[in-house]
């Protein structure tokens, strides 16, 4: 088997899944102060705050990251 490299698109979203994952494991607390200021409607910004409170989503965007990478070098066309 010759894994081709991923596209372009694949290694942009890794990327963009690996900083929000890290964002959000190391930066929890000014991240959620961060968005708190961003003038957003009042029910998305607390969905994004419950969202980035749970642990769960900062893991799974982390283990999302290289999973993107491995299946975009083995599938063509990811």
């Amino acid at each position: 088997m010759r894994p081709n490299p991923p596209r372009m698109i694949t290694v942009v979203v890794a990327v963009a899944l690996m900083i929000i994952g890290l964002a959000l494991v190391f930066y929890q607390g000014p991240t959620i102060e961060l968005v708190r200021s961003v003038p957003l409607p009042k029910d998305v910004s607390s969905q994004v705050v419950s969202l980035m409170g749970e642990q769960m989503v900062a893991w799974a965007a982390l283990a999302a990251s290289p999973i993107l990478l491995i299946v975009g070098s083995l599938l063509p066309g990811i």
